[in-house]
């Protein structure tokens, strides 16, 4: 029942997300070498072990798949088959992001790597029914300034396939104060602003990423649970949490899907929505994701379709997307 409901996915990472074959086949192209060719091996060295204990250790999955995301026509195939394989579960409108300093390794500008991703993305909304766009990631392992010539360099894409910014990353305590320069000028120019926060460190980065940085949307934001300031802040200010829980999991955020906040969150009235983070490296798609949630929470077709509105509502897309989006459920 699941697969064929229309699905909208708020919080993917490119670079999580990338068929396994697919890195064989362009390490073998551009003559990369691989710790093995071997797809069970690869799977392996890709996808989190069943023991991950936290998020440094999770992120370490994205070290091969970035690899083979140096070059234009790597990151448009990448792109392309992600939202492939998205609209074959009935996604109708997915949030790509990535963070295009990972990709320029072989001399490609910040430029040519955001303009090789919405090459992609456009060829496979012309070819199935399904729509995107494109948040640009800030590292926070790297400077401010390092964000703000992403921000500059994206600029001439804005609404044209690129409609937000983020903070991604290792999560440290009090990360915000160092890129309010940075979100201020994002802002300025039309960007929307989501950020990573309350995964992996305290609740107080949410209060931040809100307060100093404008953010509209918060990535995880599990830890809100912990305060009822950032609680309270959070519902009042309808900040949409994109939720990740099978992520989480993984990531040793939460211990058990059981214990996960999504649904007191959702019984409270905070705008909750389900993405997969990253479909290889957590190896599961939206349609599962939401299965898992559904069946641990004892979840009804009226608590999807105000979910489904609820991630409309969401999304960074323009009011005509919105509205066919509203259209669909």
């Amino acid at each position: 029942m699941i697969k064929k409901l229309p699905k909208i996915e708020l919080h993917c990472h490119l670079d999580g997300s990338v068929r396994l074959d697919t890195i064989i086949d362009i390490a073998k192209k551009e003559n990369i070498k691989l710790p093995s060719e071997d797809i069970n091996e690869l799977s392996s060295l890709v996808k989190v072990p069943s023991n991950c204990t936290s998020l440094v250790e999770y992120l370490k999955r994205f070290d091969l798949p970035n690899k083979i995301m140096q070059t234009k026509e790597s990151l448009r195939r990448i792109s392309f088959e992600l939202l492939e394989d998205a609209q074959r579960e009935n996604v109708k409108y997915l949030e790509i992001r990535f963070a295009p300093m990972l990709h320029l390794q072989r001399e490609l500008t910040i430029s040519e790597v955001i303009e090789s991703v919405i090459c992609g993305m456009k060829e496979a909304q012309e070819k199935y029914d399904i729509k995107s766009n494109l948040i640009l990631g800030c590292m926070r392992t790297m400077s401010e300034e390092d964000a703000i010539l992403v921000i500059n360099e994206g600029k001439k894409f804005l609404n044209k396939g690129v409609v937000a910014v983020d903070l991604c990353g290792p999560e440290l305590e009090g990360f915000s104060s160092n890129f309010k320069n940075a979100m201020d000028l994002a802002r300025s120019y039309g960007y929307k602003v989501t950020i990573h926060a309350g995964e992996a460190a305290s609740e107080n980065n949410v209060l931040d990423a809100i307060n100093l940085l404008g953010a509209k949307r918060i990535g995880h934001g599990v830890r809100i649970k912990d305060k009822k300031e950032v609680y309270k802040l959070v519902k009042e200010k309808n900040i949409v949490l994109e939720m990740c829980p099978t992520s989480n999991v993984q990531t040793k955020a939460i211990d058990a899907y059981e214990n996960h906040p999504f649904y007191p969150f959702y019984k409270d009235d905070i705008k909750v929505t389900i993405s997969t983070d990253n479909r290889t490296v957590s190896d599961i798609d939206l349609s599962s994701e939401i299965d898992t949630m559904f069946n641990k929470f004892d979840l009804k077709r009226d608590d999807y379709k105000k979910i489904y509105l609820n991630s409309v509502d969401a999304t960074f897309a323009d009011d005509k997307t919105k509205n066919w989006l509203r259209s669909l459920i």
